[in-house]
């Protein structure tokens, strides 16, 4: 791991850095070309202009690690109403929660209902609710909320990271669910003897997933390569073809603002295509996590300065 992703891998963790940067008008500049607003009426307008190029979204309210019950009851009507909004607004779009803003720690098992109460008002409107995925603490007990969720009800998914030396065991014994998986590289601090340090052997690792999940698209599987990667996006695309994988039996997802012609060119070429767009004030965290995935972006914060 580089120097400057550890840096602001750290630097996600600091309650005094967040409070001083929300601050700066010039920070506050920069994360809008991550995130269309703070509101859920910026990312509904989003959504509805990525609707005219056949583009699909995914909408994320930002927070975690939530400490009271009462703050858990509101994001879990928040989405609900989130949801309710989306239909009546006939966008293609799905909702991705993380279970700690739903309180998982503070009671699983309300956390439980909560989430149980989202899935099913997805299904009423045909959706898919996606459970994310935190750092390599909360691995265990996400995949166990997942296996639980999807013995009630198939309309829900769940991230797996890439860059964890665990992942292909985990993917293993998903499989036999016909699972929704979103595949991402991963974007928190964790030591080498969990994840593996370098970009080379996170790569190729996805790939392996990747082409796993395709392997078994025709007992159920569907995977979703959430990565910017264009590179990687392509090798995946030839080994689908290689596997004569179905048309639209992937999709590719990726962030709000970041390669935004790409996504444009991939749903043009017939790939299925969602945007995930985020909102809310608790972007600090999530804003330097997006920094450390590719630290060049730095330089655009730098040149918001002037």
């Amino acid at each position: 791991m580089s120097i400057a992703r550890r840096l602001l891998l750290r630097a996600s963790h600091s309650a005094w850095l967040a409070e001083q940067l929300r601050r700066r008008t010039f920070v506050r500049r920069a994360v809008r070309r991550f995130m269309p607003g703070e509101e859920l009426a910026d990312a509904l307008t989003a959504a509805a202009g990525l609707r005219t190029s056949g583009i699909g979204s995914l909408l994320t309210q930002l927070g975690e690690n939530i400490t009271s019950r009462a703050e858990a009851d509101a994001v879990r009507d928040h989405y609900l109403g989130v949801l309710d909004q989306v239909q009546a607004r006939g966008l293609p779009s799905q909702i991705s929660v993380k279970l700690t803003q739903l309180g998982l720690d503070v009671d699983r098992a309300a956390c439980l209902t909560r989430l149980r109460a989202l899935v099913a008002r997805a299904a009423e409107h045909h959706a898919t609710l996606w459970i994310d995925m935190e750092d390599s603490t909360y691995t265990d007990v996400t995949l166990d909320t997942f296996k639980r969720m999807r013995a009630e009800q198939h309309n829900v998914g769940v991230a797996l990271q890439a860059y964890l030396r665990r992942t292909p065991a985990d993917l293993e014994a998903l499989l036999p669910l016909g699972p929704t998986i979103r595949l991402v590289k991963g974007a928190y601090n964790e030591p080498a003897s969990v994840a593996f340090p370098r970009k080379h052997d996170v790569d190729e690792q996805y790939y392996q997933l990747a082409g796993t999940l395709l392997e078994h698209t025709k007992r159920g599987t569907r995977p979703v390569l959430g990565t910017h990667d264009l590179g990687l996006i392509g090798r995946i695309r030839a080994r689908a073809a290689e596997l004569r994988a179905p048309p639209g039996s992937f999709e590719v997802h990726m962030l709000f603002g970041i390669r935004t012609a790409a996504q444009r060119a991939l749903a043009a070429e017939g790939v299925p295509v969602r945007v995930l767009i985020s909102y809310g004030r608790a972007w600090f965290a999530w804003y330097m996590r997006r920094l450390a995935e590719r630290p060049a972006n730095v330089w655009f914060v730098l040149r918001s300065l002037v």
